[in-house]
Parts: structure tokens; C-alpha cells; sequence
């Protein structure tokens, strides 16, 4: 099937727009870098539009004032209303759902333990997503933060320990990064 780029441009742009002003925590660039830079993982593996779209769009709910609805009707303008759902559904399913905010009295361990048991019963679409995201995620906090580095790359690698629908190229490069990352940081340990 061949990338709509029209399509993906209006969505990056709408993208864009709602990740305006923000910046990544362990990185100096704009927000929108990262699902951009997940797109283009995802489209190096031939993924069709909808996957493309999900991808720029996976951190929208989750890191921006925009509704679902509002995501939905702007979907639907383009695309009506079966591929609006498809990405819609991949976006809602890459959404976290324990968050601090929802479950404040849960600890990091707990939360993430119950955000991993409701990943695993998503799309393998979405698991192919969530490869991306974290092949895209480990560098920046590697070289910035050591201590919470080692925290969020076990936590990524029991992810993809066992999420194990998706893009299996994708999954493998994802395992490296984070093998190559903790290696890294132990070595980097050892010499201080």
C-alpha cells in the first residue's frame, strides 16, 4: 500500500502543533522530534499509513491538552471513519493508562507492572510502535541521567521480553539498543 504522504503531512503538522512549546526532558530539541523520529523507524519497516499516523501521534493523549474526541473528529476530516478508528485505536492502546496522575499512591514499580500487563494485550501494530518508541527513548537518557537510565532500560527490556506481537526486526534492534545501553552503564560504573 503507498504512503498517502499528503495524509501524513497534515497529521504531523497537527502533531506538531499540539506538542508546541514542549521539549524532551533529556534532550534540547522540540517535542515533536521523537514521534517524528518514530514514524521514520516505523516507515524504514514499510508500515502503512495508519501505523505511520499512530506513530506520530502516540504521545498526543497522553502529553497534550488534546481529546479523544478531538482527535477523533480531526481524524475522521481526513480519513473518515475506518482508518480514523484504526488510528485512533493504536493511539488510545499506546496511551499510558496508570499514570502518577490516575494512581497516585502507587509507586513507579507498581504503576509500570500494571501499564506492561495492559500492554500485552494490544495490537502487534501497537507493540511495533512501542519498539520504535523505545528504540528512540534509550540514548538521550542514557547519556543525561545514569541513575534513572538503568531504571527505565529494565523496564524496557522486560517490555520487550514480553511484547512480542510486533515487528520482529524492530523488537531485536530495540533488545540490542538496550543491551548496548546497560553495557554502557555498567562499564561507565565501573570506571568511577
Amino acid at each position: 500500500m503507498p504512503y498517502r504522504e499528503e495524509n501524513i503531512i497534515k497529521v504531523a503538522a497537527f502533531a506538531t502543533h499540539a506538542h508546541a512549546g514542549q521539549k524532551r526532558k533529556y534532550a534540547d530539541e522540540p517535542y515533536i522530534e521523537h514521534p517524528v523520529r518514530v514514524m521514520y523507524t516505523c516507515m524504514m519497516q514499510n508500515m502503512p499509513t495508519p501505523i505511520l499516523c499512530a506513530a506520530l501521534l502516540h504521545d498526543v493523549l497522553e502529553d497534550t491538552k488534546v481529546t479523544e474526541d478531538e482527535l477523533r473528529n480531526y481524524l475522521r476530516s481526513l480519513f473518515g471513519h475506518g482508518e480514523a478508528n484504526e488510528i485512533l485505536s493504536l493511539v488510545l492502546q499506546l496511551t499510558d493508562v496508570y499514570t502518577k496522575d490516575r494512581y497516585p499512591y502507587w509507586n513507579r514499580r507498581i504503576r509500570k507492572s500494571a501499564e506492561l500487563e495492559r500492554l500485552k494485550t494490544i495490537s502487534p501494530d501497537a507493540h511495533s510502535i512501542k519498539y520504535a518508541d523505545i528504540l528512540d527513548n534509550t540514548n538521550d537518557v542514557v547519556e543525561r541521567d545514569e541513575h534513572f537510565a538503568k531504571v527505565l532500560l529494565m523496564e524496557y527490556r522486560r517490555q520487550l521480553t514480553e511484547l512480542e506481537k510486533g515487528n520482529a526486526i524492530l523488537r531485536e534492534q530495540a533488545m540490542e539498543k538496550i543491551a548496548e545501553n546497560l553495557s554502557k552503564l555498567s562499564k561507565g560504573q565501573k570506571n568511577n
